[in-house]
């Protein structure tokens, strides 16, 4: 029996723009997510959200579709964005890459731990007078 290791670190430039990791991170929780539940929830302009969504797009990382909407009486659609295979191996590769998650490899070294569990915690600062 093999023992699953996660993901195969890995750089990715496409994903690592700090708007592109956001969307990715977004999507990674979810089957698809409405273009303006992202739009909202990441604070950015459509025209912004659009351009990542293209660049993610043109590396095969995230699918669009569009769909007409059933809760609205006009002919308005929906665009709905996935994370592909290929998206969410390039995000979980480059997570690791990072270091943000540790895939149950205690061996590992703390470099590749998140910063949180690197830094010790010294508590509230106190107030000097």
């Amino acid at each position: 029996m093999t023992e699953d290791r996660g993901p195969e670190p890995r750089f990715d430039a496409v994903i690592h723009a700090p708007v592109r990791l956001r969307i990715c991170g977004l999507l990674r929780r979810v089957d698809e997510i409405d273009f303006a539940i992202i739009r909202d929830t990441l604070e950015i302009s459509d025209a912004s959200l659009s351009k990542h969504l293209r660049a993610l797009s043109d590396a095969g990382y995230v699918s669009t579709k569009k769909t007409t909407s059933l809760s609205r009486g006009d002919s308005r659609l929906v665009t709905w964005v996935e994370l592909t295979r290929v998206g969410r191996d390039a995000f979980d590769s480059h997570i690791a890459e990072l270091g943000l998650i540790a895939h149950g490899r205690p061996e590992q070294s703390t470099a590749r731990q998140p910063l949180s569990t690197r830094l010790p915690h010294f508590g509230p600062t106190p107030e000097f007078g």
